[in-house]
């Protein structure tokens, strides 16, 4: 199956925590598409609504046929529709483009309290709209007024019973499914209604349908953050449906969803917040590919990368000017480390899960043995001989970082010895273009610029384009 689509057909919120802003996020949470026809344009926050102004309900037809005629859609969303006119249009457009999937959150009344639709509007959107919809949305106050437009009576309700009753007295009105939301009228945990604060338990929302009654318990929240939720619920449901779930697994972890929306929310505004609305999206704080781009532009990171690749040591290697007897214990050292580095990217073989990976790091090993003989080849200039080379005691840096590789190694996953490695790996082959690219670096009469060119050679680049997959997520373990 392909990426979810969804249609909303709603009004913009201004302040983002509602209408239609609410919906595209909640709908890019949980992986799908998101397309918008607007139905209206509100000035308001989380203190109230200023201002409505209507888009004309033909201009709406349009952007619905737009979004379908051409993108398709699997769910459409309606929340705020404004008007009669606009409720018409809407039931008009989604019977000639048969769409299967209806959910209507019937908006009404504002969290905060003002009236998002006419009264006169309700028996339009009771006949033209509900019986088409697959799931319909309502919380108390509108599941009441719905009812009343119908003719019911009061209905009581001081038990999970009687909101059990007004959910089927919903039902009878056309839709295929109808959640009524019970965040208005919290219960005790023995299931009579809350009358006072501390009474607060539990929030129950029922869901018939099918034949079928269930109820959707959560812990009650003290929160004044609950701007959007009924916005974000019906959207949550729409992509859940999108993902192919049936609808009583998708209006249960809608649920759920918004419930942590509420308990991790930003805390934004003065009066009724916003949600969460990416409680479990965790997102990667870099591009995927660029990982080590990320990593070493960090503030925390480039200060010391900068002491490392621009080293007086290495700057001398530069412009020739570093001494002879330095350069011959560095090689002599560099020789010891590459055989624990050797070992390393060999355990890393043993670590990985996938063929691809377990080639990638056996090349590595390849790479580094002839590396080693490059540094046997330049030893020779200096008198120095492979026996002695492998019978010279490591220096105390030499054996603490090598070491410390290893038991990175021994003791964490495939991943963080990757880590571990990479100063090494990335820092030969940056220093390396660094010095080449340098136009203060001396070639001619160098004695190191051999030294540095090996280290911008196709071979060695391939190495470092082999290794860099893990920390570029080109490789699978």
């Amino acid at each position: 199956m392909g990426v979810g689509r969804v249609l909303v057909v709603a009004g913009s919120d201004s302040s983002g925590g509602a209408g239609l802003e609410a919906d595209q996020k909640v709908i890019a949470a949980h992986g799908c598409y998101a397309m918008t026809a607007t139905t209206a344009l509100t000035a308001q926050n989380t203190q109230g609504v200023y201002d409505i102004h209507h888009v004309p309900a033909d201009f709406v037809t349009k952007q619905i046929a737009a979004c379908i005629d051409d993108i398709g859609v699997d769910v459409v969303k309606t929340g705020m529709l404004a008007s009669a006119a606009t409720i018409d249009a809407v039931a008009t457009a989604i019977r000639d483009h048969n769409v299967t999937t209806l959910v209507v959150d019937p908006v009404v009344i504002a969290t905060a309290g003002a009236q998002l639709l006419p009264s006169a509007a309700l028996c339009t959107l009771r006949t033209q709209l509900l019986p088409q919809a697959t799931v319909l949305t309502p919380n108390l106050p509108e599941a009441r007024l719905l009812l009343a437009d119908a003719g019911y009576g009061h209905v009581p309700l001081e038990s999970i019973d009687d909101l059990e009753a007004i959910a089927n007295a919903v039902y009878s009105l056309g839709p295929k499914w109808v959640l009524v939301k019970g965040g208005h009228c919290p219960f005790r945990k023995g299931g009579g209604v809350a009358r006072t604060t501390e009474e607060r338990e539990l929030v129950v929302d029922v869901l018939v349908g099918e034949g079928r009654t269930v109820r959707i318990e959560t812990p009650y929240q003290e929160s004044r953050h609950t701007h959007g939720t009924g916005c974000s619920l019906a959207s949550a449901i729409a992509s859940n449906l999108a993902n192919d779930m049936d609808v009583p697994r998708a209006v249960k972890a809608a649920c759920r969803y918004v419930e942590v929306g509420i308990k991790t929310a930003p805390g934004l505004g003065h009066g009724n917040g916003p949600l969460n609305h990416f409680h479990s999206i965790y997102a990667m704080p870099f591009s995927p590919g660029h990982f080590v781009d990320y990593l070493l532009e960090r503030p925390d990171v480039a200060p010391v990368w900068d002491r490392f690749v621009n080293h007086p040591f290495v700057l001398a290697m530069g412009n020739g000017s570093l001494p002879t007897e330095s350069f011959r214990g560095y090689l002599v050292q560099d020789y010891l480390y590459l055989i624990h580095f050797a070992r390393a990217n060999a355990l890393a073989s043993y670590k990985a899960k996938s063929i691809k990976d377990i080639a990638a790091s056996a090349a590595i090993v390849t790479h580094i043995f002839k590396e080693m003989e490059l540094h046997i080849s330049y030893c020779k200039q200096f008198g120095i001989t492979k026996d002695e080379i492998e019978n010279t005691e490591e220096k105390e840096a030499c054996t603490a970082y090598t070491r410390y590789v290893l038991d990175i190694g021994q003791s964490e996953d495939w991943f963080a010895l990757q880590v571990a490695i990479a100063p090494c790996l990335l820092g030969y082959g940056v220093i390396a273009r660094q010095l080449h690219e340098d136009t203060r670096s001396k070639r001619e009469g160098n004695l190191y610029w051999p030294w540095i060119e090996n280290y911008v050679a196709d071979d060695y680049l391939e190495a470092i384009k082999t290794g860099s997959g893990a920390y570029r997520g080109e490789m699978t373990s």
